[in-house]
């Protein structure tokens, strides 16, 4: 009796170990959990590798409004945040500020006037909330709150 007892608390502990597995999340494009789901009879996939970076298409670029012309990519960030724009009416943009929330200037590019994305690091910088400016030819600047994670 006290064997199948045994065994029994050893499945058991085993089965609730494993309950973290049994929970699938599902994202918005912005990162924002939207989902929840308990699997209870499903097979666990491979975690996708660390290192992996998957192909950006149009669909995942976050866009401002409908008639805007910047996208970025993602929101929370944690390792690198894509930009794209695009040159219409030769309204360029000639400059990218990265600063802090507390107002800290952490980064610069400048002489993108004949560019159309940016990769912006953010490894090194720690949790929080940035502001990613971008100020075009005319003078219009557009500001990006981000998150990092």
């Amino acid at each position: 009796m006290m064997k199948k007892l045994l065994t029994f608390l050893i499945f058991v502990i085993y089965s609730f170990s494993h309950g973290q597995d049994k929970v699938t999340f599902s994202y918005d494009p912005s990162g924002n959990q939207i989902n929840r789901t308990l699997c209870l009879n499903c097979t666990t996939s491979k975690p996708a590798k660390a290192n992996e970076i998957e192909d950006i298409t149009d669909e995942d670029l976050l866009k401002f409004s409908s008639e805007d012309v910047i996208s970025y990519y993602p929101n929370p960030v944690k390792e690198e945040l894509f930009l794209k724009w695009e040159l219409i009416n030769d309204n360029r943009v000639t400059s990218i500020q990265i600063t802090g929330i507390n107002g800290q200037v952490l980064k610069t590019y400048h002489n993108t006037d004949n560019l159309n994305s940016q990769n912006i690091p953010f490894q090194s910088y720690p949790s929080g909330v940035y502001i990613v400016s971008l100020t075009y030819r005319h003078g219009e600047p557009k500001t990006l709150k981000i998150i990092k994670k």
